[in-house]
């Protein structure tokens, strides 16, 4: 019990060099999210990394380092895997919307049960091909950690995507070929540089915005509520 409210101050802690706040029970969730993590790839393989503190820092801190990227409050998490950074920054985000997909259907389970695990009701796994979603409205914010190079990323979104909305990329190192590519249509608008606590590795956070007229009307027209709609069946 010591060891476990130990380890929830450090994140505590660590979370607040990133300017995020975490109350005791968001850092006990993110906590659990992780044990959920572990329990679930010793038979499924969900992920690459299994040393706790590792874990900490490549999922969670490097997740919760979006958190001031965001914008409104219909996010979609492409290419989520088993839910990062999606999963962490909706524990956070109580009031936003998440939507998290993923092609991988294991990582969608391990995306419900955890939600359930949790508590989140502000999230949706949705299992499909990013492609292949059906634009019902646009979103605020695309999240993208794990995914293609940014011009496929922008090539996959653009249907997702209003003249308002942020894409949001999580890399490594700057990605200056990427950016060199860029489909036309799209601009960058605003790069950061985190420092995630305890890890050495460059990060950088891309905000990509839509310019003239790459997005259709259409778009523009639907509802800011509507719902999105996976192109089979949602896995429970």
């Amino acid at each position: 019990m010591q060891a476990q409210a130990s380890e929830a101050q450090a994140l505590i802690a660590d979370a607040s060099e990133l300017g995020v706040a975490l109350s005791l029970a968001q850092a006990a969730q993110l906590l659990q999210l992780l044990d959920e993590l572990t329990h679930w790839s010793r038979a499924y393989n969900l992920t690459a990394i299994h040393e706790r503190e590792a874990m900490v820092r490549a999922h969670l801190l490097d997740s919760l380092a979006a958190l001031t990227d965001l914008a409104g409050n219909r996010i979609l998490d492409v290419g989520t895997g088993a839910g990062f950074p999606g999963l962490p920054l909706a524990i956070v985000s109580p009031e936003r919307e998440f939507t998290l997909v993923d092609a991988v259907a294991k990582k969608i389970r391990f995306v419900n049960h955890a939600c359930r695990q949790l508590g989140l009701n502000n999230v949706q796994a949705v299992h499909a091909r990013v492609q292949s979603l059906t634009p019902t409205a646009p979103f605020d914010t695309i999240l993208a950690r794990a995914y293609a190079g940014l011009p496929a990323l922008l090539a996959d979104v653009q249907r997702l995507a209003a003249p308002g909305t942020r894409v949001v990329a999580l890399k490594g190192v700057y990605p200056h070929k990427e950016l060199a590519r860029l489909p036309a249509g799209w601009r960058l608008d605003q790069v950061r540089s985190p420092r995630i606590p305890g890890l050495s590795a460059e990060r950088h956070i891309l905000h990509l915005v839509p310019v003239g007229k790459a997005v259709s009307a259409e778009r523009e027209a639907l509802s800011a509520h509507a719902p999105v709609v996976p192109p089979r069946q949602r896995l429970d």
